[in-house]
């Protein structure tokens, strides 16, 4: 029985099972699944044309430069965006909906659950990204697409990375409770503003550059758009693209390790003081 419970097999299918209930629950919201599309495409219309009025030059090459910058800036925010919510902060609706105690009183892995909320990000969040960069294709011509296969690693690293990110935060809602929902609002904006997702990192002041390039998802952005735009001149703007490879396949390794740590630890002080299901 102990194998059963223990074994690959129980493990995959433990998760498997946890990841339809997500998607299931996602499903059950028909409206917000409509909407989200609309939000998204807005957002990355918005956002790209706004910086095509400003850019100093016109012409097909230009535009798809300025769009290369700002939709795959956007992949890596959206990721970020949706870690938070779907890993750090559906934690704490278990918690609220008084399941996440009865989860730790079964034989059911507590790593599977945490895996089965990243179905969600990469399936849902995938199809937006792909609709978003064939929005945008439409509207103002092909995006530039180069070096692929070290971009989708860049971007698979950095993902890793972004969900390491998302078991601490998660760790940390154990603790702060209700307060995460304001903190996930105060990481997004921070991120928008020093990881410059929707424009270059040229247009920062210095100071917050320095603070850019000191954050290693900073160079997961810059590495993921300038090998798929080419690397044009200038680009990578944050360091040599050797150094930024290195940054992010660190970076890629090292935060799902010290993020799940993090989480189990909380994990653990919250069963000891009995907190788990804590409203």
């Amino acid at each position: 029985m102990q194998n059963r419970l223990t074994g690959p097999s129980a493990f995959l299918s433990t998760l498997f099972a946890m990841a339809g209930k997500e998607l299931t629950i996602m499903l059950r919201y028909p409206v917000e699944f409509v909407a989200s599309f609309g939000q998204v495409f807005l957002i990355v219309a918005t956002v790209t044309l706004a910086g095509l009025m400003f850019s100093p030059q016109t012409g097909a090459n230009n535009n798809s430069a300025t769009a290369g910058v700002v939709v795959y800036g956007f992949v890596i925010f959206m990721f970020l965006s949706d870690t938070l919510w779907t890993i750090g902060y559906n934690v704490r609706r278990d918690q609220k909906q008084g399941t996440l105690e009865q989860l730790y009183l079964s034989p059911a892995s507590k790593f599977a659950n945490l895996l089965s909320r990243i179905s969600v990000t990469l399936v849902w969040t995938g199809l937006l990204c792909v609709m978003s960069a064939v929005l945008m294709s439409a509207l103002i011509g092909d995006l530039p697409v180069h070096n692929l296969p070290l971009a989708l690693g860049v971007l698979a690293l950095t993902l890793s990375g972004t969900f390491g990110f998302g078991f601490a935060f998660a760790a940390l809602t154990l603790r702060i409770k209700e307060s995460a929902q304001t903190l996930i609002n105060v990481i997004q904006f921070s991120f928008m503003v020093v990881c410059a997702p929707f424009y270059p990192f040229s247009a920062l002041p210095e100071w917050a550059r320095a603070i850019a390039t000191a954050i290693p998802l900073s160079h997961g952005v810059d590495a993921f758009r300038s090998l798929l735009m080419g690397l044009p001149t200038g680009y990578p703007e944050l360091a040599p693209i050797e150094v930024e490879l290195v940054v992010v396949a660190v970076f890629g390794i090292v935060m799902p390790v010290l993020g799940y740590w993090l989480y189990r630890h909380e994990e653990d002080v919250a069963r000891r003081a009995g907190s788990l299901s804590e409203y």
